[in-house]
């Protein structure tokens, strides 16, 4: 595991949520794993991948539509150039 780590945010219940993170409890609803468990999947990838490349990982290897995997790989991507 690479030495960074992107913490999930932690969205209370009813609560308004803006950019990437607004899509997170849709994707744990929809493929059933939790947030964390792919940021720290693509944080991996990304030591060593652009952008668009790890999107289309999740897509042909999980199945996430593009707006989901676009949307993990965005906050990553922010939360990583902090």
């Amino acid at each position: 595991m690479t030495e960074h780590r992107v913490v999930a945010p932690q969205i209370a219940p009813g609560e308004r949520v803006k950019g990437p993170a607004s899509y997170f409890p849709s994707i744990e609803k929809t493929y059933g794993r939790p947030v964390q468990e792919w940021l720290d999947l693509i944080v991996e990838r990304l030591a060593g991948e652009m952008h668009m490349e790890v999107v289309a990982w999740l897509k042909a290897e999980y199945g996430l539509g593009h707006g989901h995997a676009n949307a993990l790989v965005a906050y990553c991507t922010a939360a990583l150039a902090k």
